[in-house]
């Protein structure tokens, strides 16, 4: 296994599941797929570094797939509450370092945290404020949120400031907002205040959202 590359089971292999799993294995990291359903689990073989069918409701089968030897494991089975509960607690039975679960719904989300898992995902919501942020305000292109109230967005500069100084848009002083840097084409640029703007350069900003949001208003 490459350098900085990490071990990580999937556990059910839906859209969701499978998804996550291929695009780990193609970052170069060692992943392993589980799931009952044996079509899925045979169009993830070539893939994925291993994929097997197997009841992860059964701690005796997750730990005869050697899976307490992962760094990571991410619980992605869909609507079957009762299964991704079980598997989850066999999971932290087993010692596992970071577990991460898909949610079905609130109630789910409440009894995994009880549970202590790293992290719960509500894949639709998430996805679903995101597409929203994005809907509201068109020269956002993308954001990701750091916790806390805090994201970091990419900003498209609208044709209409090209050729305007970075100063002139408060970033720091009418705007508690940090330019983190430009993106010009496919070149990331550290710039300075009196950095000309060109049409299609992308600040990558940095603040709370409430400030942001105001700020991509003003574009």
């Amino acid at each position: 296994m490459a350098k900085g590359t990490r071990s990580f089971a999937v556990i059910g292999l839906g859209a969701f599941g499978g998804t996550v799993a291929a695009e780990l294995a193609r970052f170069g990291n060692r992943v392993i797929g589980l799931d009952l359903d044996e079509r899925r689990v045979s169009q993830m073989t070539a893939t994925l570094s291993s994929a097997l069918i197997l009841d992860t409701t059964d701690e005796g089968a997750l730990r005869e797939a050697g899976i307490d030897r992962y760094d990571v494991a991410l619980v992605a089975i869909g609507d079957d509450l009762e299964s991704s509960i079980l598997t989850v607690m066999n999971l932290k039975l087993m010692g596992l370092e970071q577990i991460w679960v898909k949610a079905a719904n609130k109630a789910h989300h409440r009894i995994l945290a009880k549970l202590g898992v790293d992290r719960v995902i509500l894949p639709e919501q998430e996805m679903g404020r995101h597409i929203a942020q994005m809907l509201n305000n068109p020269v956002l292109q993308d954001y990701v949120s750091l916790g806390n109230g805090y994201s970091v967005v990419n900003i498209v500069v609208p044709e209409r400031m090209t050729g305007r100084e970075l100063s002139s848009l408060g970033l720091g002083t009418t705007y508690e907002l940090r330019l983190l840097g430009v993106m010009r084409g496919t070149e990331f640029r550290h710039s300075t205040e009196d950095t000309l703007l060109e049409a299609d350069d992308k600040l990558i900003v940095l603040g709370k959202r409430a400030e942001l949001r105001s700020f991509g208003d003003s574009l």
